[in-house]
């Protein structure tokens, strides 16, 4: 079994789809961080700090806390990648301009740091949701079940002062 991977992104907020990835990539790997990114150039619903607070407590409600570890960053990822010791990338993709988008990084973190990239897709039944599609339902008021775990339902009927 492979050592470690770096599953990174923004997480703005974290949904099955995500998890779903980071489940099956404990399979795979023996270890797998999952690196939430402050990204000063987009906006986020939720803060860095609440963002890898609300990613611990869905890995440890699926009960991978052993496997995985939750890590923010500000920085580029391929000075994360070398600060870790890690060499190896998870990127999941939905759909063809997902993968567009994540080819250009991954070619680019290649030339930097020689970082390879593996690409995920979710499962079949969660590869709709994203975590903007999340957001909007959650501002609107809607039913979040199967979208997200129960500490972001939370963490997203606080935000948007909703009633249960």
């Amino acid at each position: 079994m492979p050592g470690a991977v770096v599953y990174p992104g923004t997480f703005d907020p974290v949904h099955w789809g995500h998890l779903d990835i980071v489940r099956r990539a404990c399979r795979i790997f023996d270890r797998v961080v999952v690196a939430v990114a402050r990204n000063r150039s987009k906006p986020t619903l939720f803060s860095l700090e609440e963002r890898v607070e609300l990613f611990r407590r869905s890995v440890e409600e699926l009960g991978l806390s052993s496997k995985v570890e939750v890590v923010g960053f500000d920085k580029l990822l391929v000075d994360l990648l070398k600060e870790l010791g890690i060499g190896v990338v998870l990127r999941g993709v939905r759909l063809f301009t997902d993968f567009e988008y994540e080819l250009q990084i991954s070619l680019t973190n290649y030339k930097l740091a020689k970082v390879e990239t593996l690409f995920m897709m979710p499962s079949q039944e969660l590869i709709h949701i994203s975590s903007t599609i999340v957001k909007d339902i959650a501002r609107h008021g809607g039913c979040l079940k199967g979208l997200v775990p129960p500490p972001v339902e939370r963490a997203l009927r606080e935000k948007f002062k909703l009633c249960d």
